[in-house]
């Protein structure tokens, strides 16, 4: 997990251990960091992985992209954000963010097999409107993008945004997979699904 940008957001490079492939997940900001953090690892990135494409998890994604020659997956109704991603940040003096054409999308139920992981692509809008969340078939691990934190949910006032639906999305989330998940967030620390439902305040709808 590499933090990145000025809003805090969680990169992750992801690989089976021992591995010269890996996935990276939302390079938002840093893109020397995060293709040095790769090198040190004495791995290739094989795929770059959205969750979705709010700016602060976008930002590098062209830079790493044209560096290790790896295709991006992205939530198919957002590729337009990351065809032109300067129209959709909406604090002046970010940036500049180079804009980039997505090589693949995904939407929910497809089933990637990339770096030697397979990877559940799982719909989980509310945050944004196509936002994914990746689970690693047999790793009990998701990476949650912006859907759900250690102790907070992702925010819903942004444009797309619909608490309800993201509600019904972490839902879905702990309906599918067991307590001890590990949870690999957006922005905060790690966690586990098991912890976030005993805990998390704004999951006691879901719970009652």
């Amino acid at each position: 997990m590499l933090t990145v940008g000025p809003l805090g957001e969680n990169c992750f490079i992801a690989r089976n251990e021992g591995s010269d492939r890996a996935v990276v997940v939302d390079p938002g900001e840093e893109p020397d960091r995060i293709l040095t953090a790769v090198n040190d690892m004495g791995a290739r990135i094989e795929a770059i992985l959205l969750t979705h494409c709010h700016f602060d998890h976008i930002g590098a994604v062209a830079p790493v992209a044209r560096a290790s020659g790896a295709p991006v997956y992205c939530p198919g109704i957002e590729t337009p954000i990351l065809a032109n991603i300067m129209s959709y940040v909406p604090v002046p003096g970010l940036g500049p963010y180079e804009d980039y054409e997505a090589d693949e999308t995904v939407s929910g139920g497809e089933a990637l097999e990339l770096a030697g992981l397979t990877l559940d692509v799982i719909a989980t809008p509310g945050h944004s409107p196509g936002h994914v969340t990746y689970s690693v078939r047999g790793e009990d691990a998701v990476f949650s993008g912006d859907v759900l934190f250690q102790g907070s949910v992702g925010r819903v006032d942004l444009p797309g945004g619909d608490g309800p639906t993201l509600l019904r999305s972490i839902g879905a989330l702990l309906d599918s997979h067991p307590d001890g998940t590990a949870v690999y967030p957006g922005h905060m620390g790690a966690t586990t699904l098991g912890v976030e439902r005993t805990t998390n305040p704004f999951l006691a709808e879901l719970a009652r």
